[in-house]
């Protein structure tokens, strides 16, 4: 059984963002990038199978520009086997990122599709659904739990009114949660084994598909800064305050 996984390279989360001054995007210059969260999720539990013996190979992918390789390589040294670049220097968009990764499926024939559930730049969470819709796969989204059965998945949903138990049948796209598993860290060894572990490049073109974006970006800003509390000396004077400046309470 062969399970991908699709990741996207993002500014470390604990790095703060900062918003170029003309407002046209991120600046990203001299930024830590890393694996998106979500996706280092994914790849723990496409390893977590590997371990397990229900898989049998991980595939590693990415959509974008040269330095995605990085990303890669820490997905390698994380477990898995082999990974693919979709070399692209062009800004693309959930709808692009789904349509080269559905090219790509076309021939890898994976048997599980794990995506993380959004990233944490775009805040999308599209490209997992957009992928199954175009493959005609079926998909559970937000996965806290996945227990492999004969031919199918039984995966646990984090619900807005709690937790959803469905089974999908093979081939089938998940996209993960934030508490399906805590993922490992990367070893010195694993890290330079991931060195010589192969990593397949090909371009949108290649596999027949324009990735170009029909939405613009027109600007990005930051949030507006909250204004600084205040600290009140008594029941009676934060009730007061509620009332007559806040105006939150009759």
């Amino acid at each position: 059984m062969k399970v991908l996984v699709p990741v996207k390279r993002v500014v470390d989360a604990n790095v703060k963002v900062r918003v170029k001054p003309d407002n046209t995007g991120v600046d990203l210059s001299n930024v830590k990038m890393a694996v998106n969260p979500f996706c280092e999720i994914a790849i723990e539990e496409a390893v977590r199978l590997k371990e397990a013996g229900v898989a049998s190979e991980v595939v590693a992918v990415a959509v974008g520009g040269a330095a995605c390789q990085e990303q890669l390589r820490t997905c390698l040294a994380l477990g898995a086997d082999r990974a693919v670049l979709i070399e692209t220097d062009e800004p693309v968009q959930p709808l692009g990122v789904a349509k080269a990764l559905k090219a790509l499926q076309d021939s890898e024939q994976a048997d599980i599709v794990l995506f993380g559930k959004q990233s944490i730049d775009g805040d999308n969470s599209q490209t997992g659904p957009m992928f199954a819709a175009l493959t005609g796969l079926p998909q559970a989204t937000f996965a806290s739990e996945v227990k492999p059965e004969a031919g199918s998945l039984e995966v646990t949903r984090e619900v807005d009114g709690g937790l959803q138990t469905v089974s999908v049948k093979l081939p089938a796209v998940i996209t993960t949660d934030l508490r399906l598993n805590e993922p490992r860290y990367a070893s010195l060894p694993n890290i330079m084994k991931a060195k010589r572990k192969p990593m397949d490049k090909t371009t949108p073109a290649e596999l027949g598909v324009d990735v170009g974006s029909a939405v613009e970006v027109l600007s990005v800003e930051r949030p507006a800064e909250r204004a600084a509390g205040i600290k009140v000396e008594s029941v009676e004077e934060l009730v007061d305050k509620l009332k007559n400046e806040a105006k939150v309470i009759a």
